[in-house]
């Protein structure tokens, strides 16, 4: 018998399958990344968003490279220095602005929303407060009696000399919305800080990252996985940019229509709009209540008349706009984009909700070449 044959006696090499032990251990392992993922979520999520912010910057680098031929490290550093300086600008000269416009909405819509509340009341429908009343009767009951205090000594003594964890209490009491408000500032500042740090250096050499991932991918799968992170860029970038081109025509027509109506705080209006239409279906359905319930301010006519301008915008995004600029890149039914909104948000909360599209687009992407395709081939060859 010679070697490298097989007789009619001998079996042929059989097809490699893995152990119980491996078996076991690739699902430990598994199960183990989803629970890192799951308590991680937040900070997952945050790299995933500068992640967004380098395909932006790559692709606006590329397009600038197709008018002029600079080097990629020049593209890349005008285009950061063009978005910063429009940034900056907008901070500059419009941020007073959207502050008195926004200030001016809030109060509009509160006091709409009490009269709303009101109307409906009288139809039988009891709704709660829009906003919880604060204590304000110093220390008095629900009787209205102020509080009685131990008298004597004992009370005395109890008012004057305080513990040291009462003074911290207090203190803390007294700065907790002070200390709220400045936690919450630096806390989004680190997450923008983070955010613009991570897309620029993604955009920056954006190869050398996706060769950094293809390499924890066995060397026969390398090829295929290179092509599926290329699909996933592809997608993200003509995604990104559909979508800023859509928001961008919300904040101007809305702006425009309302203008037009003498509608206040048409600006600030407009701008809400075009930035909640970042969140498919629930976005546009929040900036149309506040659209609304502004324009009750100067009257029923102006509520019509905006909620009409309103509902024309909002027909020309989903009959007009999206389909034929994100047809490309993200082709979902609108009964899976909501599913998977209503998944996301109750998996991950807000951030969830935002980046619900970008998210789903991976998971079509990878969908698409690693399942479908497979599945594809292998009808094929039978």
């Amino acid at each position: 018998m010679q070697h490298g044959t097989t007789t009619k006696d001998e079996p042929g090499p059989r097809p490699a399958h893995w152990s119980p032990a491996v078996s076991g251990i690739a699902v430990v392992a598994f199960i183990a990344l989803l629970i890192l993922a799951w308590t991680a979520a937040s900070t997952l999520l945050l790299i995933f968003s500068g992640i967004l912010l380098g395909v932006f910057l790559d692709g606006l680098t590329r397009l600038l490279g197709q008018v002029i031929g600079l080097g990629r490290g020049l593209r890349l550093t005008l285009v950061s220095l063009v978005l910063g300086g429009l940034t900056l600008g907008f901070l500059t000269f419009g941020s007073a602005t959207v502050v008195q416009q926004g200030r001016e909405l809030g109060q509009t819509i509160a006091t709409q929303a009490g009269s709303v509340r009101d109307r409906l009341k009288q139809y039988g429908i009891d709704l709660p407060a829009f906003s919880a009343a604060t204590d304000t009767s110093g220390g008095q009951d629900a009787d209205g009696d102020k509080e009685k205090k131990p008298g004597g000594l004992g009370g005395l003594a109890s008012g004057a000399i305080k513990s040291p964890g009462s003074l911290l209490s207090e203190a803390g009491s007294m700065l907790g919305p002070a200390a709220a408000v400045i936690t919450g500032l630096f806390s989004a500042l680190g997450n923008v800080l983070v955010i613009v740090f991570l897309g620029l250096a993604c955009a920056a050499d954006p190869a050398s990252y996706r060769n950094g991932a293809v390499r924890f991918v066995p060397p026969h799968y390398r090829p295929r996985a290179t092509a599926l992170l290329d699909g996933m860029g592809e997608t993200l970038r003509h995604w990104l940019f559909g979508q800023l081109i859509t928001m961008a025509v919300i904040f101007a027509c809305i702006w425009a229509g309302l203008t037009f109506l003498g509608i206040g705080g048409a600006l600030i209006l407009g701008l809400q709009a075009g930035l909640l239409a970042f969140i498919p279906t629930i976005g546009p359905l929040i900036a149309g209540v506040i659209i609304v319930l502004a324009g009750l301010a100067s009257g029923t006519n102006a509520a019509l008349g905006a909620f009409g301008v309103y509902l024309v915008v909002q027909c020309l995004e989903s009959y007009g706009l999206t389909p034929f600029i994100q047809k490309r890149a993200l082709d979902i039914p609108p009964a899976t984009i909501f599913a998977g909104q209503l998944v996301l948000g109750v998996l991950f909360g807000l951030w969830g909700i935002a980046l619900a599209l970008p998210l789903m687009a991976v998971i079509k992407v990878v969908l698409e070449q690693v399942y479908i395709e497979d599945t594809l081939d292998e009808n094929a060859e039978v």
